[in-house]
């Protein structure tokens, strides 16, 4: 599958990004009950159906998730189709008020949600008015203390599997210079998977997390700094301008970060993008990589999707009972959390294959103001509402990021801290908050600052690990990566079956279970020219009718499965 990035939607500012946007209990490995699975537990429910939908009369628009079977019925209903959505397996769709309640019974629909320009978030963001609004999330986790008290990030570099990071005034200090071959003998501020041959983010995703995680706030005398403006950014780069990429180059990356972390001094990776997979985590080729991240002493923060609302609507890898899946909250723009609420894009568990408690955590997602990547597709399909370089977003990816920056900020005070032990630290002091649900908020919202007087413990003590030997395309869940101008011809298929996205076959034994180390991955078969060239990176959605301009201000722009920007 094209990887979707974890954003949401947010008000009638935002513009969501009609791309194929890359995309818990205190172990996170908890169960409904012995011999219940998620599907049995969304087939006893009815489908999710959005607040925001009650009371209304008339003809309202909005987006059926989860039963493109549904659409002649609903044309029965005296509803009119207006746009087929195969990435959801949805639709969106203008019916009459009054069918709302049948639709959500119809077999297979899993959610329906209000499409419309306005917030379908549980607060509207009114407060984030202005072209300097404030913005809290810092206070809320504990960032600001841990800054006061010294720990800041030093020492910790933070890998940021995206679509790279842009050199700006926030960020320049903080990127890693990274060999480009084995002799060291050039450098450059990423390691690229994506091919397009620039470390610049040309999609403007990646930009805005490192923002969060380590910006130093150079552009606006230190208002608008990141969690852990200490840390160093490590970026890899995995998707270029469109923000699509494959499965196989995210493992392949995650193997170049084990491959690297002495080198580099990484300590945490984010990974704000999944994928709508179901195939269990014991047998997942990307859980069982991300698992060897954890192993290898590197702190796995993950997202748990946007595909909220919902049962089962955790990504993958972020149904991985080892790492840290993060959810959001909205925080409302105060240091408060009396006022906290949960946003319905926010994915829930239990995760779809194997029915385990997930979010492990949440963190504040929306609003949050970083850094818009000059000349990016989101920043110039979207221009800020703020004056340069600044912008606000919403999503998983953001709380994520947040949630990254903190646990930086952790190991810079507690450096010999095993990534168990910081899952467990954070899990144990979290708070409740927005809701009691812990399949919507996990442990809670984290406070980092209390997480390094959390009682001795480890999180993850008898999991089952996962395997790796099940199958990559799979792990793809329901969209392939379409590659162009293979050998200057286009290639009719699309990406499937067991095969890498540098055209080699998928062998679990020697692409995934094999461990590298620096040197070792020179020699390997990752480090194949076919990953650098232009050939594949540029999927069919650039250009296509999804980026084109039917997208852009139409009626269903605010679907919560594209990115909210303002």
């Amino acid at each position: 599958m094209a990887l979707s990035w974890s954003m949401s939607r947010t008000n009638r500012a935002v513009a969501a990004v009609g791309v194929l946007a890359v995309a818990w209990a205190t172990s996170g490995t908890v169960a409904l009950s012995s011999g219940t699975s998620a599907a049995a537990v969304s087939r006893s429910v009815s489908a999710a159906v959005d607040p925001a939908l009650s009371g209304l009369s008339g003809t309202v628009h909005v987006v059926v998730q989860g039963a493109r079977n549904a659409e002649s019925t609903v044309v029965r209903m005296g509803g009119t189709i207006t746009h087929d959505l195969p990435l959801i397996d949805g639709f969106s769709a203008s019916v009459p008020a009054r069918a709302i309640a049948r639709i959500a019974k119809l077999p297979g629909v899993r959610a329906i949600t209000k499409d419309t320009p306005v917030t379908v978030m549980a607060a509207p963001m009114t407060n984030l008015g202005g072209t300097h609004p404030q913005d809290v999330y810092q206070q809320v986790v504990g960032a600001d203390d841990l800054q006061a008290a010294g720990d800041n990030g030093h020492g910790v570099s933070v890998a940021i599997i995206d679509t790279g990071v842009s050199s700006m005034a926030d960020t320049s200090s903080r990127l890693v210079s990274i060999a480009q071959d084995p002799l060291g003998l050039t450098h450059a501020n990423c390691i690229n998977f994506a091919g397009d041959g620039t470390c610049t983010d040309k999609y403007g995703h990646g930009t805005f997390l490192a923002g969060l995680i380590a910006g130093t706030g150079a552009a606006s005398g230190g208002q608008y700094a990141g969690v852990a403006p200490g840390a160093k950014i490590v970026s890899v780069k995995i998707a270029g301008a469109d923000g699509s990429s494959d499965v196989s180059t995210i493992i392949a990356a995650l193997q170049w970060v084990i491959a690297f972390k002495n080198t580099y001094n990484i300590k945490v990776v984010n990974l704000s993008l999944g994928t709508n997979a179901t195939q269990s985590y014991q047998l997942s080729p990307l859980d069982y990589a991300v698992e060897k991240v954890w192993n290898a002493g590197i702190v796995a923060v993950v997202s748990a999707s946007n595909l909220g609302p919902g049962p089962g609507t955790i990504d993958k890898p972020a149904d991985d009972p080892y790492v840290i899946t993060v959810g959001a909250i909205d925080d409302s723009g105060t240091a408060t959390l009396n006022d906290d609420t949960f946003p319905a894009f926010s994915g829930q568990g239990p995760t779809a294959a194997d029915g385990l408690a997930k979010p492990d955590v949440v963190a504040p997602g929306v609003g949050l103001i970083s850094l818009a990547a000059p000349g990016a597709a989101i920043t110039t399909n979207f221009p800020p509402a703020m004056a340069p370089p600044y912008r606000q977003g919403s999503g998983t990816s953001m709380s994520t990021a947040v949630v990254s920056g903190l646990v930086a900020d952790m190991l810079s005070a507690n450096p010999s801290w095993s990534p168990d032990r910081v899952k467990y630290a954070l899990m144990s002091t979290a708070q409740p908050d927005a809701t009691s649900d812990p399949m919507s908020v996990g442990a809670g919202l984290v406070n980092g600052y209390a997480a390094l007087s959390a009682p001795a413990g480890l999180a993850n003590q008898g999991i089952t690990p996962g395997t790796g030997l099940g199958s990559l395309q799979l792990d793809r869940g329901t969209v392939d990566v379409v590659l162009n101008g293979l050998g200057g011809i286009l290639n009719p298929g699309a990406l499937t079956g067991e095969i890498t996205a540098n055209l080699t076959p998928w062998n679990a034994l020697t692409m995934l279970i094999a461990t590298f180390t620096g040197s070792s991955w020179w020699g390997s078969s990752w480090w194949g020219s076919s990953w650098w060239g232009s050939s594949w990176w540029g999927s069919s959605w650039w250009g296509s009718s999804w980026w084109g301009s039917s997208w852009w201000g139409s009626s269903w722009w605010g679907a919560a499965w594209y990115g909210a920007w303002q």
